[in-house]
C-alpha cells in the first residue's frame, strides 16, 4: 500500500492540556508519528512526500476568517504582555450563533478553539497545513486510480469543525479528502473508527446529503466531545438521514464492535457511494491511555478486513492513537487486514 507523510508534521509540540482541571502533558506527541511510521513500513507500506496542492482545497472545508485566525494568532499573542508559550483558551462565547466576533486574540481564541485540549505554537499552522496536504494527496491518488492509500495525518482532524479547532485538532483532513473527492466528481462516504465522536466532520456535512457520515465511538454520555455524538444526531435540512452514530458502551471488545461495523457498512452499501474515506482511529485499542473501548490487536486486523470487504477506493485517514507500545503494531494490524481484505 502507498502510505503519504510529511516530517514537517512533526513541528507541532504541543506541551500542556488540560483534563477535569488539572494541567497535565499533551498527549498529541511528534512521536506518534514515528512510532505510526514504523507500523506502517511494518506493514509493507511505501511512503511517499505530499504534493503542495495549495490553500484552495483547505478553504474549500474551513472559512477565510479562521484560517487567517491559525495563521496569525501564534504572533499575535506573542504580542500581549506576559503572553502563554502557546495559545490557550480561557474564555469562550456562550452563543457563537448570537455573540460578537471579538477582536482581541483573547477572545479570538476562544472563539476559533473549542477546549484546552488544542494548543498552538509557532509550528502549529505549518504542521497542520502539510497534515492536510497528506489527505489531499491520498485522495488524489485514490481518486486516480489506487485502490488505498494510506494518509499518516498529524495532527489529527476530525474534532476541527470549518471554524473551530478542539481535541487535538485544527485543520479537518477527512473532510477535506472528501470534499476534493466531491470535487472530482465521486460520491464520497466517512465511516470514522476513532475511539471519539467526529463531531467536526459531522458538523461540516450535517446539512448536506452528497456525503454520508458515519461514526462508531465510545459513548459521549461520559467521554469526549460529550455535546455531539448521539443515536439521535441524523442530519438537518437537505442532510436529514445522511448521518450515523453509533455509540458504543465503555470497555466494549471485538465481537460487539464487529457486529455494530456490520450496521455501519449495511449503510454505506445502501448510500451506494463511489468512495471511501476512513477516519482511522487507533484510540479504540485496549491499551490505549484514554481507555475508551477495548478492541484488540487481532481485532484491527478482522476490522480492516471486513471494511476492505466493500470493495470501495479508500482514503485511510490517521486521526488519533495515542502512545503505547502496542501503537504502531495496531498499524501494521489494520493495513495488513485490510490488504488482505
Amino acid at each position: 500500500m502507498r502510505a503519504i507523510h510529511d516530517p514537517r508534521q512533526s513541528r507541532h509540540d504541543p506541551k500542556h492540556c488540560l483534563i477535569s482541571g488539572k494541567v497535565k502533558p499533551n498527549r498529541e506527541q511528534p512521536e506518534r508519528a514515528a512510532r505510526l511510521l514504523a507500523g506502517a513500513r511494518a506493514a509493507g507500506a511505501s511512503i511517499e512526500p505530499p504534493r503542495d496542492a495549495g490553500l484552495a482545497p483547505i478553504a474549500a472545508i474551513h472559512s477565510p476568517e479562521y484560517l487567517t485566525f491559525l495563521q496569525t494568532i501564534h504572533a499575535r499573542w506573542q504580542a500581549l504582555e506576559d503572553a502563554s508559550e502557546e495559545v490557550i483558551p480561557n474564555v469562550h462565547p456562550a452563543r457563537r450563533d448570537a455573540d460578537s466576533y471579538p477582536a482581541s486574540p483573547v477572545g479570538q481564541a476562544g472563539w476559533h478553539m473549542a477546549d484546552t485540549a488544542c494548543p498552538i505554537a509557532a509550528h502549529t499552522w505549518d504542521s497542520a497545513y502539510w497534515s492536510a496536504q497528506t489527505a489531499l494527496s491520498a485522495a488524489d491518488l485514490v481518486a486516480g486510480g489506487a485502490r488505498a492509500v494510506y494518509a499518516l495525518c498529524r495532527p489529527p482532524g476530525h474534532h476541527a469543525f470549518g471554524d473551530l479547532a478542539g481535541g487535538f485538532c485544527f485543520l479537518n483532513n477527512s473532510a477535506i479528502a472528501a470534499e476534493r473527492l466531491c470535487a472530482a466528481g465521486l460520491r464520497p462516504a466517512i465511516l470514522d473508527i476513532d475511539v471519539h465522536h467526529g463531531n467536526g466532520t459531522q458538523g461540516i456535512f450535517y446539512a448536506r446529503r452528497d456525503v454520508l457520515t458515519v461514526s462508531i465511538h465510545a459513548d459521549p454520555a461520559g467521554f469526549y466531545p460529550f455535546f455531539w455524538g448521539h443515536a439521535a444526531e441524523r442530519g438537518k435540512g437537505a442532510g436529514q438521514g445522511y448521518n450515523l452514530n453509533l455509540p458504543l458502551p465503555r470497555g466494549t471488545g471485538d465481537a460487539p464492535w464487529l457486529e455494530t461495523l456490520g450496521v455501519a457498512l449495511a449503510r454505506i452499501s445502501a448510500f451506494a457511494p463511489d468512495v471511501l474515506v476512513l477516519a482511522l482511529g487507533l484510540d479504540a485499542h485496549e491499551a490505549d491511555p484514554y481507555q475508551g473501548l477495548a478492541v484488540t490487536t487481532p481485532g484491527f486486523t478482522r476490522i480492516a478486513a471486513r471494511i476492505a470487504g466493500l470493495g470501495l477506493p479508500t482514503v485511510i485517514v490517521q486521526e488519533g492513537g495515542y502512545l503505547s507500545e502496542h501503537l504502531g503494531p495496531n498499524l501494521t494490524a489494520f493495513l495488513g487486514g485490510f490488504e488482505a481484505g
